[in-house]
């Protein structure tokens, strides 16, 4: 009997046991009746054998029958299930999803045991093979958003997709937006949770990471925390979010206006401490903030590619020493330091990653208008704004919803975050197929 394999791509503890060992007391039993592992086909090509080997899969020849079989043993190489680095709460499970896809499958599955939740599976990429997988509850997600992302993975013709990310580029329907059209998850509650929604979860083999979709812009703000805390203790916390994201991309913008067009609105008090801030400054309002907040984004970059404990180090002690040596070098104003801090940590309370990285750019779009219109500028920016996000969509469904269009029965887990008993039915805008979420009318 020949066999062939690729020995890093297979568990060879397996192999002796489910293969070599079987196939050393062979009889006169076939070799597909004496291998002893569960999953076994016959390889009908040499296309399909190539491909089987590298997916680590073990090839035997049964020169009985003049025939090939390929045996599925491929290696448990990945990290063990541990808890979520970038979604952390205080309350609620502790797991996360792994870089195994049939892991993060099971994990999905032991909180939704039920029929309906169904998989479709994919390989894109020439090079890659990525393994896709879409899953749904049937009975409950619209079949067209199923349809949309079918069709979408289909149409990919690409080398390698190797992250979640990259699958999101391709299935976006806006590439040239900051904003995300799918959401980022590495937690199986959450997902679970939008599944029964009536949203896909679409994995991608080798990333610990899933996308969610249809998303709207508000998803990004909610947190799994806010499911768990006390209702008014959540919707207090998801308004102070709304907030902070407002104060980040306004803030800078609203004080370089004032200071340069419109010095005559601030209060007299007030007034004096900015004329006393900025009487020695060399630079005018728009380019003092700049340096800033380039400064800032500086940090923020260094501070991520550091080592975590060197990097929490650089973070703290370099904005506090730049910041100190700004003023006194006569660089910046006092009020502007503050001011920026304020910015820089009301950016960090939205809990995607992806949104504050586009609120960096609205930021700076913003800051450019303000400095040439002033109020003028930084209304329009956040008009230009709010066109821009209601024009946008995902699995072609509205990414301004329930906001635009008006879905009010949706806007109980909005803003805020109403008492559990109260959502008693799945988002509208989604168009669920089963729309209330208890099992019998009361």
């Amino acid at each position: 009997m020949q066999n062939a394999h690729i020995r890093t791509l297979i568990d060879l503890e397996r192999l002796n046991e489910s293969v070599i060992g079987p196939l050393s007391v062979l009889t006169d039993n076939t070799v597909c009746e004496c291998i002893t592992a569960s999953s076994i086909s016959e390889v009908t090509s040499q296309q399909k054998a190539k491909l089987l080997l590298m997916q680590g899969s073990v090839l035997v020849h049964d020169d009985r029958i003049n025939r090939w079989w390929a045996v599925s043993l491929p290696s448990s190489l990945g990290r063990s299930i541990e808890s979520s680095d970038t979604e952390t709460i205080i309350l609620g499970p502790k797991d996360s999803f792994s870089e195994k896809i049939d892991e993060n499958i099971t994990l999905i599955r032991r909180r939704l045991p039920t029929p309906d939740l169904k998989t479709e599976q994919y390989s894109v990429g020439s090079l890659s093979k990525t393994t896709i997988v879409i899953m749904y509850m049937e009975g409950i997600t619209n079949p067209k958003h199923v349809a949309v992302a079918r069709e979408k993975i289909e149409a990919i013709d690409y080398d390698m997709i190797l992250e979640a990310s990259h699958l999101g580029f391709f299935m976006e329907d806006h590439v040239h937006s900051v904003f995300p059209q799918f959401m980022q998850t590495d937690r199986p509650d959450a997902s679970a949770y939008y599944l029964g929604t009536g949203k896909l979860v679409i994995m991608v083999g080798g990333t610990p990471f899933v996308l969610i979709a249809p998303m709207t812009f508000f998803h990004l703000f909610h947190s799994p925390e806010d499911y768990i805390n006390r209702w008014i203790v959540a919707s207090f916390l998801r308004l102070v979010r709304y907030l902070s994201f407002i104060l980040s991309i306004t803030l800078i913008p609203l004080y370089v206006a004032l200071t340069t067009h419109h010095y005559q609105m601030v209060p007299l008090q007030i007034l004096f401490v900015l004329l006393d801030s900025r009487s020695k400054l060399p630079f005018t309002p728009f380019w003092e903030a700049c340096c800033m907040l380039i400064t800032l984004e500086i940090i923020k970059e260094a501070s991520l590619r550091m080592p975590a404990k060197s990097g929490q180090t650089l973070g703290v002690i370099g904005g506090i020493v730049i910041g100190q040596a700004a003023v006194e070098a006569g660089f910046a104003s006092k009020v502007l330091i503050v001011l920026v801090g304020i910015s820089a940590i009301a950016s960090f309370l939205v809990p995607n990653y992806m949104i504050t990285k586009a609120n960096t750019i609205v930021h700076f779009a913003l800051l450019i208008l303000a400095s040439y219109l002033g109020l003028l500028g930084v209304v329009l920016g956040i008009i230009l704004l709010l066109i821009h996000l209601n024009g946008l969509s995902s699995l072609r469904q509205p990414y301004f919803a329930p906001v635009a269009p008006f879905f009010w029965r949706d806007w109980k887990d909005l803003f805020i975050r109403a008492p559990m008993p109260s959502l008693r039915s799945r988002p509208i805008f989604s168009s669920p197929l089963k729309k209330w979420r208890y099992s019998r009318r009361r």
